[in-house]
């Protein structure tokens, strides 16, 4: 498997915090020198590890947002 590059250009928050200590946070990343894109996904404490997550463009992040807001 290629290697995987990413740079997280901003932090935006934690969603929340598993027993193990694994945070389920919301950024914008980098990933392979790209424009950065929203990114929800799981972390280990020291970020060298990470779970499956979900990673949106702008517009897709805005019409989450709208989503949300209709709740």
């Amino acid at each position: 498997m290629a290697d995987l590059k990413y740079e997280i250009v901003q932090s935006l928050g934690v969603i929340g915090t598993s027993a193990a200590g694994w945070t389920k946070e919301l950024n914008l990343i980098s990933w392979n020198g790209r424009e950065p894109k929203f990114d929800i996904r799981d972390w280990s404490p020291d970020h060298e590890k990470m779970g499956k997550g979900v990673t949106l463009s702008r517009d897709e992040f805005n019409a989450l947002c709208e989503l949300i807001k209709k709740d």
